[in-house]
């Protein structure tokens, strides 16, 4: 999963909120004029290379389209996850609460498609620990159950007035589906690849009937 470059005001590249694709961006002053002559605004708009879209700055702040600078869904997240990712998305900047609460639902649909019953996070996580979860990933699971859980019954956990909290739960569901579908994907893809005598020499081998 490559590195993401949220939209940035008064940056020459990063990652365009309407394409998704990392590129220069063209800054262009807003302005106005009458009979008195022309007159410039506290408005910019940046025009992407790529799409040539452009978004719509109001000081050092996005307001065209909406969505917060927080990285669009993994490809590999489950269709069944994607709605309320996506919706979180479109809503963190004005509500971050909100957004925490809909990608806590999030993960427990994620929670579902890794196996789990998806009903309670807190005892899926026990589950998959207890089938070898690595820490990171547990720690990411948790940081997302937690701080969703604050979305919906708010506690020490202010998140609307530190929303870079809520940013970063995108980050770690992204984080979670790389770690635990596209890695896994990707490594049997290769080994599907394999002439079908080493594959068969593999499956002896852990039969018992072969030696190493």
């Amino acid at each position: 999963m490559s590195k993401y470059y949220p939209p940035t005001f008064g940056e020459e590249k990063f990652h365009c909120i309407m394409c998704g694709v990392y590129a220069k961006q063209s800054w262009v002053d807003l302005k106005w004029n009458n009979y008195t002559g022309t007159y410039t605004t506290d408005f910019k708009f940046s025009q992407c290379s790529h799409c040539a879209e452009n978004s719509y700055w109001y000081k050092d702040r996005m307001i065209v389209p909406s969505e917060a600078p927080v990285p669009p869904a993994h490809l590999d997240l489950p269709e069944s996850c994607i709605s309320e990712y996506n919706e979180a998305r479109d809503i963190v900047a004005r509500s971050p609460r909100a957004a925490a609460a809909l990608l806590r639902l999030c993960v427990q649909k994620l929670m579902a498609e890794l196996g789990e019953k998806g009903k309670n996070i807190n005892e899926d996580i026990g589950s998959l620990v207890k089938k070898g979860l690595p820490v990171e990933v547990q720690q990411a699971l948790d940081y997302c159950r937690v701080i969703g859980n604050n979305g919906v019954h708010p506690g020490e956990i202010e998140l609307t007035d530190n929303p870079e909290i809520a940013h970063s739960l995108f980050e770690m569901v992204n984080f979670i589906v790389e770690d635990r579908i596209s890695r896994p994907k990707k490594i049997a893809e290769l080994y599907g690849k394999l002439p079908q005598g080493a594959l068969k020499a593999v499956e002896k081998r852990d039969a018992g009937t072969q030696n190493t």
